[in-house]
């Protein structure tokens, strides 16, 4: 559940909504024009897949704009699909260095709980939490 939270939390913080809908947009009205500007293509599901391919930046060459004005808005959508891959990357990164530091905050509140509670743990998990301490489990 707190994965989720983080999840969601970083999205919002990064504005992916927003970015989302604005490529969503880019899409659609590019497949569109482009429907009405280059020979090839015939029509929107084929602009949507030559959009698409373009903004990927795989250029499968089933269809290659023709025109310049074709060729300026598939330099947009590369360029754009560029940007979008690159703060999908940011995104997957700080989700991870966030989990990351869940991890280290929950191994060090568990190793300062049981140092509250020294006096009153048995010989058994004294040598517990020294092997452990030993080991570097615990991460500060």
């Amino acid at each position: 559940m707190r994965k989720t939270k983080i999840a969601f939390r970083l999205l919002k913080k990064m504005n992916v909504d927003k970015i989302i809908i604005a490529y969503l947009v880019l899409m659609i009205i590019s497949s569109w024009v482009l429907t009405y500007i280059e020979p090839q293509i015939k029509n929107v599901l084929d602009g949507m897949w030559y959009c698409f391919i373009s903004f990927t930046t795989i250029g499968f060459g089933d269809i290659v704009a023709s025109t310049f004005l074709g060729r300026i808005i598939t330099i947009i959508i590369a360029l754009y699909g560029m940007l979008i891959i690159s703060i999908i990357t940011s995104v997957l990164i700080s989700y991870y260095q966030e989990i990351n530091k869940l991890k280290v905050n929950d191994s060090v509140e568990k190793f300062l709980y049981k140092l509250e509670r020294l006096p009153e743990l048995k010989k058994e998990e004294l040598k517990e939490i020294s092997d452990n301490v030993k080991q570097k489990k615990y991460k500060l």
